[in-house]
Formats: C-alpha cells, structure tokens, sequence
C-alpha cells in the first residue's frame, strides 16, 4: 500500500495531523502500537479530568451545607467506581477518534513502526509480522513516558507513575507525591480530595513551579488550606519498599525528614519515545533526546518530519496538535502560519485551577521591560462569592512603553477556560486601554481580566 503520508504515533499531534492531511486531500495512513488517541485520550489529559471531576462533585456533595442544602447520611467516594468512570470516559474517546478515521478514509495499522527508509514504514504487529508501507512523506508522533529517576526506580506497585495512578485496585490510606508541576499537583490534589493523607514533595521553591511566583503561592496556599502537606525546597533521596509500607527518605532545609506512606507518586516529568524507530540509522538529527526540525517540522532527512513532545518546545497536547496541522498544511503546499512559541497557553486542572500564557513577572523583570502590573483577587468577585470559592486572582504584566500584554496568570475556579482571552489579546496585539474598554459581562469570573488591567492602569472600580 502507497501513502502520501504515514504518521506513526495517534496521539493529539498525530491523530489531528492525520484529519486535517485528510481533509487537505492526502491519503493517510497511522501507526499506533496502543490505543487509539495515545496517552492523552487514553492516560493523560482526559482521564485525569475525570478523575477530577469526581472530586470537584465529592467535595461540593460534602460542603453542601454551604449552599443551603442537606444531604442525609455519609457522602463517600466510591474510589473503583470513581476509576471506572475515567475509564469510560477515555474509551469513548478513544472511539471518537477511530470514528473519525473512518469518516476521514484514513488507514489505520496496529503495530510499532520503524523508519526503514525515509520513503517505507516496517511495522510490527502483535503477531510479531512485519509489514512494510510505502509513503511520500513520514510524520513521528510518538510522545513521551513519564521520567524515572535513578534514585526512584518505579516497581509499578509501591512507586509507580501517571499510568499506574489513574487504574489502583484500591484507594492507598497514604500516598507521597514527587514533583509539583501539572501532573503531581492534579494526582495530590485528586487523591487527598477523596481522603488520602498526601504528601506533595517539590525540589524547587514553590509548587507548580514554571508559573509566576503569584500563582505558585497561591495555590500552595490552597492545599494547605485543605490540610495537604507540602514540602517545597525539598528532595526525596531513597525510598525503602521493603516493608510493609514505603519509607521516603527527604532532604530538606532542616536536614533529613522521613515519611512513611502506602505508595510514593514520581511525577518528575516525561521523557521522549526515540527507542526503536530507526532514526539512528538513517541518520536523522537528535539532541538531549528530541528530534531537530525546522520551523514547517521537517527534519535534516527528506520528507520526515516529526512534531509534539518530541521537539523541542512545551510538551502539551493543544502544542503537538497545532503543530501537526502546521506540519501537513506545508506538505500539502500551502502556507501556514509558524507557531507562536511565546503564545501558548499552560493549565493545571486542581481546584482551585491555574492557567498563564506569556512571561511570569520574573521573566519579564529580567528581560528588562519597564512594567505596568494589575492584579484582581477573586475574593472580590461576586461571582467566585457566590459560587463559594474566592481563591485566586488574575495577574495580568504589560509593558509599559507599548501597553502591550506581556504575560498574564490566573488562580481560581474555571481560569483554563479563561486564558483563552488572554491568548487572543496577545495574538491581536490589544493594548492595556482597549482591554478596559471592552465590556465584560457581570457577573462573570471573567470579569477579573477587566479589573485586573484597569488596576494596571491605576483605574480599579472593585479594589483599592
């Protein structure tokens, strides 16, 4: 069989690269040795939100007393019934892509692929049988595991990853969390939600740690309002499984704590998926384990490109899958518009939720902009007011010589949902005074971008 293009990977960058290569005209075809829609249809993204999700209701069922109401008996998170639920929801998803496929006319080859050459795909199936497809053109799109430390050496059943914490057999009494970022602050925040006592170990100063100091304390603020215990400039040097329960060996600022716990979390970061598929002997270009490519993805071989997680650049889905559509709109010989780098959008999904694009405060500082800051707590919106949790804030830093939006970061209930605006203000290059000119609606959580930047601007109505 002749492709005009052959992605190995289905993931958000291979499987949105593979619809818009369809609707473009391309024949198609997609390698995937898992399941359909890669780790994060299937283990990432979306599972965890609907673990999550579950979390959110349990905690609302508990505190229902605060919106007025009365619920007779114990609430209690049914933890399998919780896990199945997420299950669910991945494999419908999961479904929605194969079905999309099939709209698409889009062939779909269970089995691992290799680059046998920068024109053939060999690609072996369950059965151990090869098979070799030719292409025009070859897009890798294999992703990222979760990172192993030397020092944390996952078993799967005491220390374990990601994948391992969204399918327990049962709820551990006591779990340690290593590594702040998205994934280890959504894990500790799901599971100390439905009652696990957790641990959250962070080596850096503060928690989600790419985020703007702002946002970093106030969500750290958070958790230990909800009785989570965290541990910041911190470092997990062993862990002992051999007994009963885990011993976690931590290094911190007043020598040398240990935690006992059911099971240990890493949540350390991902590295990329490279083993295997051939780039060595055709002698495509790596460095520090990610491909190199130029700005259209194409790598130093003839048509082979690669996108996502294993470029470089942010390892998010929403990131791999523009790049994919940039990536076969060139191939097809159109003329799509590079990728922002310094536009993308960052979501951390705890409660309350974390949302930023652009340059942190400190960033900005250092690049030496003259700047203008607004900030807007939620505890003065009537909106978080009545919904019941004022957590959070909108940061907005704009440069002031241009009035320009330089980065923006958000705490607080339902913020993913609105960093969107500050992705479009950045892209259509907006200014601080047009933004307090454009009417929000009232009473919205989105309400706070407005009072933020007019706080920027010294014309704050809601604040002092």
């Amino acid at each position: 069989m002749k492709f005009d293009i052959i992605i190995i990977g289905s993931g958000p960058g291979g499987y949105v690269a593979a619809i818009r290569a369809a609707q473009l005209g391309q024949k198609v075809a997609v390698v995937e040795r898992a399941e359909v829609g890669g780790i994060c249809l299937n283990w990432g993204c979306i599972p965890t939100k609907a673990l999550l999700k579950s979390a959110q209701v349990y905690n609302y069922a508990k505190h229902a007393a605060n919106y007025g109401l009365i619920i007779e008996g114990e609430i209690k998170a049914d933890f399998n019934a919780i896990v199945a639920r997420s299950r669910g929801v991945a494999a419908n998803m999961s479904k929605g892509v194969s079905f999309l496929f099939k709209k698409h006319g889009i062939t779909l080859i269970q089995g691992s692929g290799k680059l046998k050459s920068k024109m053939v795909v060999s690609v072996t199936d369950t059965d151990g049988e090869v098979t070799d497809y030719e292409t025009k053109n070859i897009i890798i799109a294999t992703g990222a595991r979760a990172r192993e430390l030397p020092n944390l050496k996952m078993d799967g059943e005491k220390i374990f990853g990601y994948r391992e914490a969204m399918t327990l057999d049962k709820q551990p009494d006591s779990m340690v969390v290593v590594g702040s970022g998205a994934i280890g602050s959504e894990f500790a925040y799901f599971y100390h939600s439905i009652g696990t006592k957790v641990t959250l170990v962070e080596f850096l100063p503060n928690i989600v740690p790419l985020e703007d100091e702002d946002a970093s304390k106030n969500l750290g603020r958070s958790f230990k309002k909800m009785k989570m215990k965290v541990m910041t400039k911190a470092s997990v040097r062993e862990v002992d499984t051999s007994g009963d329960k885990c011993k976690v060996y931590i290094d911190t600022k007043k020598g040398e704590e240990i935690i006992e716990a059911d099971v240990v979390l890493s949540a350390v970061g991902v590295e990329t998926n490279l083993d295997g598929l051939g780039l060595e002997e055709l002698g495509i270009n790596a460095e520090r384990g990610k491909v190199l490519v130029d700005e259209y993805y194409k790598t130093n071989i003839e048509g082979v490109y690669a996108i996502g997680d294993i470029v470089h650049g942010p390892a998010l889905a929403h990131v791999a899958s523009r790049e994919g559509i940039i990536c076969v709109e060139k191939i097809a010989g159109h003329n799509p518009d590079l990728m922002e780098y310094d536009n993308i959008p960052a979501c951390t999904y705890t409660t309350p939720e974390v949302a930023s694009v652009g340059m942190t405060e400190a960033q900005a500082t250092e690049k030496g902009y003259e700047l203008k800051i607004g900030k807007f707590p939620f505890k003065a919106s009537g909106k978080a007011t009545a919904g019941g949790n004022t957590d959070g804030l909108v940061k907005v830093i704009f440069d002031a010589k241009t009035d320009l939006l330089l980065g923006s970061s958000m705490v607080g209930d339902n913020v993913t949902e609105m960093i969107s605006e500050m992705v479009i203000i950045r892209k259509m290059k907006m200014t601080g005074p047009e933004i307090i000119s454009a009417v929000h609606p009232h009473p919205t959580m989105s309400e706070a971008v407005m009072e933020a930047v007019a706080h920027a601007y010294g014309e704050a109505i809601h604040i002092i």
